[in-house]
C-alpha cells in the first residue's frame, strides 16, 4: 500500500501580491510618504521643474547636470525617485537581440526602488506617470510585484507588512485598468515559479508537487489535470522516466494540464505543448555529484516550475488558444534500487538507451514526456512543442546565468522565441544543433548513450532530446532558473522564474497574430 503523503505546508501558502495595496488617485499625505515620478521619455523642462521643486538646494545643481536615467534623493516631503529613460537609437549589435527593452528597463528600475522603500519605512508611495505608454507601465508594475516577493514572508504568512500602499495617477493620457490586471497575472506566474524553486526538497517532491497542482488548479475553467503515477508510467512504457525515479522514496509522476478554452476559434487551433523538467532534487544518482554541485539541486525542477507558472497565467488571463502542459517529475536519488551506468533502458518511443552517466537524468525524463506530447492524436495533436529544463551546466559555462540556451529544429519558432525573450527581458541565445556530434552517442550495446564525455555538453544534450520529438517543430530552452545574488526586480538570491516571461510574451504575440 502506498505511503500517505504529508501535505507540505510551504507549498500551500498563498503568495501575497503588492496589487492588493495599489489605489488609483494620490490620496492624502499623512505619514511618511515617498514620491515616484516616471517620464515616458526624455523631457528636460519637466525634469528641471521637479528638481527645483523637490530636491534640496545644495543638490539641485549636481542633479541638473547629471545625464542618468534614474535619480533618488530625500526632500522635505520624503524620499523621491525620478525615472527618465533615454531614447535608444542604436546601431545595435546582435540585431538588437540582447538590448534592454522598454518593458525590462522599467521592470528592473522598479525592483531597485523597492529595496530602498523598505529601508526608508515609508507608509505611502505616490506614483505619478507622465506620458508613459502601456509597455512602460506594465514593466513598472511587474517589477514592483516581483521585488515585493520574499520566500520567508510567504511561508511565515506575514504578508507584505513592510510594504507601503501605492497611490497613482497618470498625466497626459488615460489610466488603463487592464494594465494592472495584466501585470498582476504576469508577476504572479513568475512568483509561483520562483516559490516552487525556492521550496526546500524535504517539502517538495513528485508526490507533494502533484498534490499542490491538483489543489491549485482545481475547478479552473477550461482546464483538466491528470496525474500519472508509476503504475500508469509503466503501462505507457515510460521506462526512462521510471528509471530516474526508481531509487527515491517518492516515486515519479507525470502531470498533464490540458487547457481548452471555450469558443469556436479556439477549437480550430492546434494546441501548443510545453514540457518541463521536474527533477525535484538531483543527487546525481550513483554517479553522485560533489557536495558543491549538489547544493542548489532543489532548483533542478525549474523547468517544470516555469511551465506551471505559464499554465497559471494562461488560465487566469483566459488565453484564447488551446495549450498542453506536461511536468515530468522525479527525484534522482542514491539507493540500492537506483539505475546504474551501463543499464540499457527502452524508451517510450522504442529506442534503447545505454546509461553512460546517471547524472544526465533530466534528458531521460524529458524524452519520455516529449514522446507523450508529440504523439497526442486528433484535435489534441500539437502544432509545436517547447521544453524548458535546467538541463546542463555546460550552457551556463557558455552563456552565463542570465541567458537561456535556445535550441530548435524550426527556424520560425526559434525566431519567435528570440524576439519574445528580448521584448520581455527574459533573454535567450540560439545555439546550434550540430548533427556531426551525434556520432559521439553511438554504442555497440544500444541505439545511443544518454551522455557523452568531452566538450559541447549542452549541444549533445539537445541532440539527444531531438530524437524524441518525431520531427515536430520543437524548441528547447536550457535555463539556470536561479539568481545567485539580488539584481533588478529580484531583491534576494533564489529562484528567478526564468523563461516564464519569455513564454508569456511568445503566447501573447501568437494570439495577437
Amino acid at each position: 500500500m502506498a505511503k500517505k503523503q504529508n501535505v507540505s505546508q510551504p507549498l500551500f501558502c498563498p503568495i501575497p501580491s503588492l496589487f492588493s495595496q495599489v489605489r488609483q488617485g494620490l490620496g492624502g499625505a499623512k505619514g511618511l510618504t515617498g514620491h515616484i515620478h516616471i517620464l515616458g521619455g526624455e523631457n528636460a523642462p519637466q525634469f528641471k521643474t521637479w528638481i527645483q521643486d523637490l530636491a534640496p538646494e545644495w543638490q539641485q545643481k549636481t542633479l541638473l547636470k547629471s545625464s542618468r536615467e534614474s535619480y533618488q534623493f530625500v526632500s522635505n516631503q520624503g524620499p523621491v525617485w525620478i525615472l527618465q529613460p533615454k531614447n535608444r537609437k542604436g546601431p545595435f549589435s546582435h540585431h538588437g537581440q540582447l538590448e534592454e527593452s522598454a518593458y525590462s528597463w522599467f521592470r528592473d528600475q522598479a525592483g531597485g526602488i523597492i529595496s530602498l522603500m523598505r529601508a526608508y519605512q515609508v507608509e505611502k508611495i505616490q506614483v505619478q506617470f507622465h506620458h508613459t505608454n502601456d509597455v512602460q507601465e506594465l514593466g513598472f508594475w511587474v517589477g514592483m510585484d516581483l521585488a515585493a516577493y520574499q520566500y520567508r514572508q510567504v511561508v511565515e504568512r506575514s504578508g507584505l507588512k513592510d510594504m507601503p500602499t501605492f497611490h497613482f495617477v497618470k498625466h497626459g493620457g488615460p489610466v488603463k485598468k487592464n494594465i494592472l490586471a495584466e501585470a498582476r497575472s504576469i508577476s504572479a506566474a513568475v512568483n509561483l515559479a520562483r516559490h516552487l524553486v525556492n521550496t526546500p526538497p524535504n517539502y517538495l517532491n513528485p508526490a507533494s508537487l502533484a498534490a499542490f497542482a491538483k489543489k491549485h488548479f482545481s475547478n479552473k475553467s477550461g482546464l483538466k489535470l491528470q496525474v500519472w503515477d508509476a503504475q500508469r508510467l509503466r503501462r505507457e512504457n515510460m521506462n526512462l522516466h521510471l528509471a530516474v525515479g526508481q531509487g527515491a522514496e517518492h516515486g515519479p509522476r507525470l502531470l498533464h494540464l490540458k487547457y481548452r478554452p471555450s469558443g469556436a476559434g479556439a477549437r480550430r487551433k492546434k494546441p501548443i505543448a510545453f514540457v518541463g523538467k521536474g527533477v525535484t532534487f538531483d543527487s546525481g544518482g550513483l554517479d553522485i555529484k560533489p557536495s558543491s554541485g549538489m547544493r542548489l539541486m532543489k532548483k533542478d525542477m525549474g523547468g517544470a516550475a516555469a511551465v506551471l507558472g505559464v499554465a497559471q497565467w494562461a488560465v487566469e488571463s483566459r488565453y484564447s488558444q488551446p495549450l498542453d502542459f506536461y511536468l515530468a517529475l522525479a527525484e534522482n536519488s542514491v539507493d540500492g534500487k537506483s539505475f546504474r551506468p551501463s543499464d540499457v533502458i527502452t524508451a517510450r518511443n522504442g529506442m534503447k538507451i545505454e546509461i553512460h552517466n546517471t547524472d544526465a537524468e533530466g534528458r531521460l525524463v524529458l524524452a519520455d514526456a516529449l514522446d507523450v506530447a508529440v504523439t497526442a492524436k486528433g484535435a489534441d495533436e500539437p502544432e509545436m512543442v517547447v521544453d524548458v529544463a535546467t538541463l546542463t551546466g555546460a550552457i551556463k559555462v557558455a552563456l552565463g546565468a542570465d541567458l537561456a540556451g535556445l535550441f530548435s529544429n524550426h527556424d520560425p519558432l526559434a525566431q519567435e522565441l528570440e524576439r519574445a525573450g528580448q521584448r520581455s527581458g527574459d533573454l535567450s541565445w540560439r545555439m546550434p544543433l550540430y548533427n556531426r556530434y551525434n556520432a559521439g552517442m553511438s554504442t555497440p550495446f544500444a541505439d545511443i548513450v544518454n551522455a557523452m564525455d568531452g566538450f559541447g555538453g549542452a549541444i549533445t544534450a539537445a541532440l539527444f532530446l531531438e530524437k524524441f520529438v518525431r520531427q515536430k517543430p520543437w524548441a528547447h530552452l536550457d535555463i539556470y532558473a536561479w539568481n545567485d545574488k539580488s539584481m533588478g526586480p529580484y531583491t534576494s538570491s533564489g529562484g528567478s522564474g526564468q523563461a516564464v516571461q519569455c513564454l508569456i510574451e511568445f503566447l501573447q504575440q501568437r494570439q495577437a497574430n
